[in-house]
């Protein structure tokens, strides 16, 4: 008799603890959307009513009106900031997407002397923090005349060395060495085997690290605060945090909250497009990775 109602209890304890794990990723998914909902409640209302109502819902709503002033502030500066933002972004994206994937096929499936030490130092890059290497990259760029210009802001994007990484991971694992000797015995070579065989079964890599290599560039902030002085220059980071400065108490600046807000709604809005477009060839990325 005992038999049974041990097994009897299996189901009920196997449904509690999925209740339980319920529960926690509903916890987890409202505590990532607290910080959106909010901000998509703010941005429809005025300067008024962000201190004055409730946070969390809507009151009277203004968002044409606030869209309008984040276009003409300034004389539309705020366009400026998101065509500034964008041309970082790609331009950064594409580019360390392009430096990743050849070097990431190359300490895969290259032999050179010096490759081991070489990958033992990108593995430590990895581990330092991007915020202390500005100063450094700072004074090379103040050496090389390029401060207050966008190359500034996109050369040292360039380099990604989780991107490397990854790709030089994936490249490994999907790239069989037999493909690759083949197309040299047809005659291929080295960059013409990059192309032809490598780089196609790269695609889905490829677009994880242009998703993660654009977004850290569109969100970038120290980097362009310390390079660039020029307002015309900014990115949409450190052009929302000088309508911040000039909007608090004692600067003597307009109140730019709800502007302020508003913008930083709408400078999500690129990126959650790049995520919708790009995601077919990320999930597919991930679905050959667990097959492999």
């Amino acid at each position: 008799m005992s038999a049974p109602t041990a097994k009897a209890t299996r189901p009920a304890r196997r449904s509690g603890g999925g209740l339980v794990a319920r529960a926690g990723m509903a916890l987890f998914v409202i505590y990532f959307l607290l910080p959106f909902w909010w901000l998509l409640v703010a941005a429809t209302k005025d300067n008024d009513g962000l201190f004055g109502s409730d946070p969390l819902w809507f009151g009277d709503l203004h968002l044409i009106g606030n869209l309008r002033l984040l276009f003409t502030q300034d004389g539309g500066l705020y366009l400026r900031w998101l065509g500034n933002s964008t041309l970082y972004a790609l331009t950064s994206g594409i580019g360390a997407t392009i430096i990743a994937a050849l070097a990431g096929y190359a300490f895969a499936k290259l032999r050179f002397p010096g490759r081991n030490a070489l990958f033992a130092l990108l593995l430590g890059l990895i581990m330092v923090p991007a915020t202390a290497l500005v100063l450094p990259t700072y004074l090379l760029m103040a050496e090389a005349g390029l401060i207050d210009s966008v190359w500034a802001v996109i050369l040292p994007s360039l380099l990604n060395p989780f991107g490397v990484y990854l790709l030089r991971v994936y490249v490994h694992d999907s790239v069989p060495d037999e493909m690759i000797e083949a197309a040299r015995i047809d005659g291929a070579g080295e960059f013409r085997v990059f192309l032809s065989v490598a780089l196609p079964a790269m695609r889905p890599a490829l677009v994880t690290v242009l998703l993660f290599s654009m977004v850290a560039s569109w969100n970038n902030f120290f980097l362009p605060l310390v390079m660039i002085s020029d307002q015309n220059l900014y990115p949409l980071t450190v052009g929302l945090r000088s309508w911040y400065l000039s909007a608090t108490i004692g600067n003597g600046g307009p109140a730019l909250f709800n502007v302020i807000v508003i913008g930083s709604l709408v400078a999500i809005v690129p990126l959650i497009a790049a995520f919708l477009l790009l995601q077919r060839y990320w999930r597919g990325g991930l679905t050959i990775g667990a097959l492999k």
